[in-house]
């Protein structure tokens, strides 16, 4: 007697090969992945935590009841940190250094911010010319860079800055050229990676032009490797910035920045430690909270971590 088999009847699935659809999720984007992995890194949260306060009071600096970073009061000068009236005293000429390192760290973070941005700019359209179109370009855009890459950064700034001048705008626009190559190079790099991808030789078979192919396929691919350079880059933006105003070739006393409140305290580090170690500080403060919101950038968007 032959088994009454139903072919078209499908046999139930049990034990672990049973698949609920309703639970499938649904593939995450890569955002959204690097977004989780730099949520879980504790250093990462600590140093954006630090940076937004810093950035909030540098922002909120005009609502703030501070006193006028200008004001000389000689009567008060040199005044300790806890003095009644100025919470962290005062400098040689009786200005309250709380106000003066807030708004000396408008002008120092600013400066490391537009100076990134610049390099990013001008670093990215090069790359971008570079790596996609090789060739002549790729070999005249790339010695350029390889002979600014030669020279120390700071001495390049340096002479940068004696030939446009001393002053807060050439040190931004000095500190700017030196981190040219660096966003150039990161560029290059991703747009000889994927200007041979399929998706791109589909879109170019397909009658799509150079500009739309950059624009819409070679550099959203840039951008994590960018942004994480960028995280990292602006710390050293502030450093050189502050050098150089340290050196006396940026900015100018009497303005509020912290490499001139630097250079300003170091004559009185043995009568008045706080006016050198207070700036010095903010610097480390700032520098450190970049640094730690950068590698969790890097760590998040790295895609052999786990």
């Amino acid at each position: 007697m032959e088994p009454n088999i139903n072919f078209n009847e499908t046999p139930p699935i049990k034990g672990e090969n049973r698949i609920n659809i309703e639970k499938v999720k649904k593939v995450e984007g890569p955002w959204k992945i690097a977004f989780k992995k730099f949520r879980k890194d504790r250093a990462a949260i600590v140093g954006t935590i630090i940076l937004m306060i810093i950035l909030s009071l540098l922002f909120l600096a005009p609502v703030l009841p501070l006193a006028n970073p200008e004001e000389v009061d000689l009567a008060n000068r040199l005044k300790p940190i806890g003095s009644e009236g100025s919470v962290l005293g005062t400098d040689d000429l009786g200005r309250d250094l709380l106000s003066r390192l807030i708004w000396g760290g408008r002008v120092s973070v600013a400066i490391g911010f537009i100076a990134v941005g610049i390099a990013l700019f001008f670093g990215a359209i090069l790359g971008l010319i570079a790596g996609y179109f090789q060739r002549f370009f790729d070999t005249v855009i790339m010695r350029f860079m390889d002979i600014l890459m030669a020279f120390p950064y700071v001495l390049l700034a340096i002479a940068i800055i004696a030939a446009l001048g001393p002053g807060l705008m050439n040190t931004m626009i000095a500190v700017s050229i030196v981190g040219i190559p660096y966003y150039a190079r990161i560029v290059r790099g991703s747009a000889l990676m994927y200007r041979n991808m399929e998706f791109v030789l589909a879109e170019r078979a397909l009658g799509a032009g150079h500009g739309h192919i950059i624009v819409h396929h070679i550099l959203p691919h840039c951008f994590p490797p960018l942004i994480v350079a960028a995280s990292l880059d602006v710390g050293w933006m502030i450093l050189a910035a502050s050098g150089m105003s340290f050196l006396g070739l940026g900015a100018q006393p009497p303005m509020s920045e912290w490499g001139v409140m630097l250079s300003e305290g170091q004559k009185f580090i043995r009568v008045a430690p706080h006016v050198s170690l207070l700036p010095g500080f903010a610097i480390f403060l700032v520098v450190l909270s970049l640094n730690l919101v950068g590698d969790g950038l890097r760590d998040a968007f790295d895609p052999k971590s786990k």
